[in-house]
């Protein structure tokens, strides 16, 4: 049998399920998955491996018109998406009617690749719905592959995993045949960290947040983690530890939880938040962040 590999590309406007498709995909929580809108800020790569194939899905950030250097940022994973895509995989829910960015839009439209047309969360609606649904992305994109889904009940998922692979260039692996992605292990603890931070803040706390962890100590039972969250002022800062710190106490035992289950080892883990004025629109601040300047 000849060996299939190549990248699929994950996009479309934010909180479409993006992140749980992948997740499904893949098998393992690799993107963080929240019911607010720019979870996912990074491009995460998640490796899906069979003897005559390699799959590299990318999780991108939803796509939005930027407001500050961050969501350039952002924007930039995306942008880079259309660029070594071999299959790009365009995610809309049902009731969207366009994506947020008509340059985007046109590039998706006119793109040489395969594209499926992801239909998502069809649970939450009935058959005359879905099928005017079809219809509109028929005309809107008509080279498109359209396939209704459900990421979150893993109906149709099967199904569009087997069409990528049918889709995939015939080509050796991309990396090797037991890696799963193509982050480091604190990416996913400063993931962690900030998906509680975005489940149980309110307003601009969970986008003004970003997490480095300063030290990843691992043992054969124990990980010693420390990890530091930024927050853009002092004021944030109050809200994010609490009365008598009892709301950071809260971050840490769930993400200490989560951590557990994906490292399959106790964990130790220290939170300490700082105040890093506008970070968000500080290019070194950015780039140590992970994010292009």
């Amino acid at each position: 049998m000849p060996h299939k590999a190549g990248f699929v590309n994950i996009i479309g406007n934010p909180n479409v399920g993006k992140s749980t498709l992948m997740n499904a995909l893949v098998g393992e929580k690799l993107s963080i998955i929240t019911s607010k809108a720019q979870t996912t800020r990074h491009r995460i790569l998640g490796i899906v491996n069979g003897e005559d194939f390699q799959v590299v899905f990318s999780d991108t950030p939803g796509i939005i018109k930027p407001a500050y250097e961050l969501q350039e940022s952002m924007m930039g994973f995306v942008k880079s998406a259309f660029e070594d895509a071999d299959v790009l995989v365009y995610m809309v829910e049902i009731g969207e009617q366009e994506l947020k960015d008509e340059d985007f839009f046109n590039k998706i439209i006119h793109s040489k690749l395969p594209v499926l047309l992801l239909l998502n969360k069809i649970d939450k609606s009935n058959q005359e719905q879905l099928e005017a649904q079809v219809q509109l992305w028929k005309e809107k994109v008509p080279h498109a592959e359209i396939i209704p889904v459900s990421a979150l009940e893993g109906f149709q998922v099967r199904e569009v995993f087997d069409r990528i692979i049918e889709l995939l260039p015939e080509s050796p692996p991309f990396y090797p045949k037991d890696q799963l992605t193509d982050k480091p292990e604190r990416f996913f603890i400063n993931e962690t960290i900030r998906e509680k931070i975005l489940m149980h803040y309110k307003k601009e706390i969970p986008y003004a947040v970003e997490v480095d962890t300063e030290e990843f100590l691992e043992d054969d039972n124990i990980i010693r983690i420390r990890s530091v969250i930024m927050v853009e002022r002092d004021s944030q800062k109050g809200i994010l530890i609490g009365h008598k710190g009892k709301a950071l106490k809260r971050v840490g035992i769930e993400a200490r939880k989560d951590l557990e289950q994906f490292f399959g080892k106790q964990i130790h883990i220290q939170l300490y938040v700082k105040v890093n004025k506008n970070w968000r629109s500080n290019p070194n601040q950015l780039k140590r962040f992970g994010y292009n300047s």
